[in-house]
């Protein structure tokens, strides 16, 4: 049977992507988002957001630079895009812990845990939000910073939360949450994955480290010197 002629709509449709079912397009589309994205990081991770351009990004990849703005409008965006990958991340495991049946103080524990991995698994992404954050269009900054505000608004309802169980002895929970997101993404400036640590081990860290921070003590009790809370 002979096929029918190749027209050259038909061929454009192959390339823009347009004949393809419309999940899959997106799924191809999210692909090469997160490639650009993941070269970017790169880039400003080496070299700085400053240093490098476009045109520096689109050889990386081998594409044009029409092909970036595709996706993206200019080089802010991507930064901010860059930017969003941990904060979100972060956002979604902690509202995810909450949602569970544990009590306050494992639900911290595993907020802990699951934000500290994002963090080093998510560790270029979130050096280069430190270190670039002045580098943000004003508007995407104050959009940036309102998801970091609702990370610690909504960890501070679980420390108020495990004051009233007994479970933790927290005199001011927005201060204490804020300090805690600061502490674990600190865990981004220094960890190396060659380096005298393994994940696992500073995942242990943190989760101690925090524990010490909201716990109960005894009467006369140092800081430090948490009390097991009974089952």
């Amino acid at each position: 049977m002979k096929r029918p002629k190749r027209t050259a709509q038909d061929a454009r449709a192959a390339r823009e992507g347009t004949g393809r079912p419309p999940q899959l397009k997106a799924e191809v589309q999210e692909f090469k988002r997160r490639r650009i994205l993941e070269e970017a990081r790169d880039l400003f991770y080496a070299d700085g957001y400053e240093a490098t351009t476009l045109d520096a990004i689109a050889e990386a990849l081998k594409v044009t630079k029409p092909f970036l703005y595709s996706y993206f409008k200019n080089k802010s965006e991507i930064l901010n895009a860059i930017c969003e990958v941990g904060i979100r991340s972060s956002l979604k495991a902690l509202d995810e812990a909450l949602l569970s049946s544990l009590p306050p103080r494992d639900k911290l524990k595993l907020i802990v845990e699951r934000v500290t991995s994002i963090i080093l698994q998510d560790q270029k992404y979130i050096v280069v939000y430190e270190r670039e954050e002045k580098n943000l269009e004003p508007r995407e900054a104050k959009e940036l910073m309102a998801l970091r505000k609702q990370f610690g608004v909504r960890l501070a309802e679980l420390l108020e939360a495990g004051n009233k169980s007994g479970e933790f002895d927290v005199p001011d929970p927005l201060l204490t949450a804020v300090s805690i997101g600061g502490l674990m993404t600190w865990v981004a400036s220094w960890y190396r994955p060659t380096g005298r640590w393994s994940k696992t081990e500073v995942i242990v860290h943190m989760i101690r480290n925090v524990d010490g921070m909201v716990a109960r003590r005894p009467a006369g009790g140092k800081a430090g010197e948490p009390v097991a809370v009974e089952r």
